[in-house]
């Protein structure tokens, strides 16, 4: 069954105090960040089972016992700790995972890094479909010609949070893209070039052409060449927004990780009509994302229909990330079919290898 199909199963007074989470989110999210970022709860955590009182905790970290009291009490509403004999705070299981997993620092430092200030303009980004956070960093129209010009804390947590996502799914994908051998790979909205620098390296006969903008190109160029790879990866500039801007034809193969749900459904119609035209009946169209609906755990359904208010409030003010329905919908309109359908790949991705009806 499809997660959120059914009314949630609470009690009244459950259902309250969910509301009162809600209405002091902000709150619980900024003493999350504060307790990583000061050093309180890796000191909390290293002190076990037996805790460490507010006196140890201010002298380990330098914050004072008030910081220290009031943090920790907070974090007491949140279960990130407990409370031992009314003095020493102890890890507990919530503490656990945002202190140790992953995942769930480096969305952490997304939203704290890139998104937090800017998601003050919400209402105004939805009621105007533009990104109206985006100005905490700059006049720009959209984030994407932004990124290599943010600051280095935002610039650092964007990419980590951007390609966490793609690398872990990454050594799943290359054998299923490989398995026709294609000998002309587009890659396109290609980044950085961590696929395609994957792609060269797994098979030594694969060419990749990366579509992107220009600012994008540039970093990507210099990455190529760094890895020594220069011969086999070029770059073809591009703003995909350009309804007339054809693609890269002659591919065997053409790739978009993580992309389409940077754009509007209308965009997106045009982007896959646009890859569609540059096809043959012998092209491959892959396309890995992640859909909330094809989610296995509701955990990563929360975090991917977050990442749709990311778009809307920092990124353009007009995309999301999609339900699989409908993305399968625009690749019909655009005279393309699913041919294979791949889900639970890396974390949490979607494969759709797509051909021409």
């Amino acid at each position: 069954m499809t997660l959120y199909s059914k009314p949630h199963s609470i009690t009244a007074l459950d259902a309250k105090l969910e509301a009162q989470k809600i209405a002091f989110a902000p709150f619980a999210f900024q003493t999350g960040v504060t307790l990583i970022r000061t050093g309180i709860l890796e000191a909390v955590s290293n002190a076990g089972q037996d805790g460490a009182d507010a006196v140890f905790l201010s002298e380990k970290t330098g914050i004072s016992e008030y910081g220290v009291k009031v943090l920790l009490d907070m974090a007491l509403s949140m279960n990130v700790v407990w409370i031992k004999d009314d003095t020493h705070y102890v890890l507990d299981k919530v503490g656990y995972f945002l202190l140790g997993d992953q995942m769930a620092r480096i969305n952490l430092d997304f939203t704290q890094d890139v998104c937090y200030q800017g998601l003050f303009e919400m209402e105004a980004a939805i009621r105007n479909g533009k990104p109206e956070g985006l100005k905490v960093f700059g006049d720009w129209p959209t984030i994407y010609p932004a990124l290599t010009s943010l600051p280095e804390q935002a610039q650092e947590s964007w990419f980590k949070f951007d390609h966490y996502y793609s690398d872990h799914s990454f050594p799943e994908v290359l054998p299923i893209v490989f398995k026709d051998k294609p000998k002309h790979l587009v890659d396109v909205g290609g980044n950085t070039g961590k696929w395609a620098l994957s792609c060269v390296r797994f098979d030594e006969d694969v060419n990749i052409t990366i579509m992107d903008l220009p600012q994008q190109i540039k970093v990507m160029k210099e990455n190529a060449e760094e890895q020594g790879f220069s011969d086999r990866i070029s770059g073809h500039p591009i703003n995909l927004l350009d309804k007339e801007a054809p693609f890269v034809e002659g591919a065997d193969a053409i790739w978009m990780s993580q992309f389409l749900d940077c754009f509007s459904e209308e965009q997106i119609l045009s982007i896959l009509q646009r890859a569609a035209a540059a096809m043959t009946g012998d092209t491959c169209l892959y396309i890995m994302d992640t859909y909330w609906d094809r989610q296995r755990y509701e955990a990563a359904a929360y975090s991917i229909n977050a990442t749709s208010l990311y778009f809307t409030a920092m990124a353009n003010g007009n995309s999301r990330m999609y339900h699989s329905k409908d993305m399968i919908k625009l690749l019909h309109q655009a005279g393309l079919m699913v041919e294979t359908d791949i889900d639970d790949i890396g974390a949490g991705h979607t494969l759709f290898k797509c051909v021409k009806k």
